[in-house]
């Protein structure tokens, strides 16, 4: 999504890695509050985005071989537009599809005409069926509810013998992040992302049949652990579900924290932020 910015960070944006507190929680998220959540984020989103720029180029390379030429890509989660620019540079007829209208509108300045955009949630796409050749989702569908409910979207819009190409965050995400607040208090602050096994579950209830399935850690690297938060903050990772506790944006907790995260400083006098990344390709037969 990260390297050098500004130490300052307002109190507020302690609030941003309160994203989500269980599965339960998630369960119940609020679709609107996330795309305002977005929304708030999408002029400056890109100025934080170099770990999901990482994560999309990687995902670029399972696209199927295809001649791109009357080849119709769906971008599902498709955020300011950087990939649907991209695979419309490759000549691909994409649509451009997001939950929030301020993405599609900084997409749409990046994208012009050679982009359809919809508004759309990916667990209820407003689309016919077998309509694309691929659908392509980079760090998006950590976001719905269950997992297999936009999976299964994505195949019924995907034609048969199409491709889906996904990533998604995994169980064990910002550990360093964890274990650093759990020296600050007792309260949690950072999502529950979906483990391997669940993940694997997920693709079975969606009658998903994989080609390629891998987990990778992708470590970014901070100067303070202010700028990690201000890097989630700018990609828009600032809604809260219900149970959040009051109170804790206060500078003597920020202080805490940063004290706490020196512990991974490594040699290079830089702090890590590691994620463990699901790539999938799923063949839609």
């Amino acid at each position: 999504m990260m390297a050098s910015h500004a130490a300052a960070l307002p109190n507020a944006s302690m609030a941003v890695l309160d994203v989500a507190e269980s599965a339960a929680n998630r369960a119940g998220a609020d679709k609107q509050a996330i795309a305002d959540a977005f929304g708030k984020a999408a002029k400056k989103y890109d100025q934080a985005a170099a770990f999901q720029r990482q994560v999309g180029h990687h995902l670029l390379s399972y696209l199927p071989p295809l001649h791109a030429a009357g080849s119709k890509v769906l971008d599902v989660g498709c955020g300011t537009g950087y990939f649907s620019a991209q695979l419309a540079e490759r000549g691909f007829e994409v649509c451009a599809a997001d939950l929030s209208a301020p993405m599609l509108e900084q997409a749409a300045q990046r994208c012009g005409d050679r982009v359809s955009y919809l508004l759309a949630d990916a667990e209820h796409l407003p689309l016919a069926d077998d309509q694309f050749d691929v659908a392509f989702s980079s760090l998006a569908l950590q976001w719905c509810d269950d997992l297999s409910v936009p999976l299964r979207e994505l195949r019924r819009v995907v034609k048969p013998g199409g491709r889906i190409v996904f990533s998604t965050l995994a169980e064990g995400s910002l550990q360093e992040l964890v274990q650093a607040w759990q020296q600050v208090d007792q309260y949690q602050h950072v999502n529950d992302f979906l483990s391997q096994k669940t993940i694997k579950l997920a693709l079975a209830q969606a009658e998903c049949q994989t080609s390629h399935l891998e987990f990778l850690p992708i470590t970014m690297y901070y100067n303070a652990a202010v700028e990690l938060m201000k890097d989630l903050k700018g990609i828009g990772a600032t809604h809260l579900h219900q149970g959040r506790k009051a109170g804790l944006a206060g500078r003597k907790t920020l202080l805490a924290l940063e004290n706490a995260y020196e512990a991974y400083r490594n040699e290079n006098h830089q702090l890590p932020a590691t994620y463990q990344v699901c790539f999938g390709v799923i063949i839609n037969d």
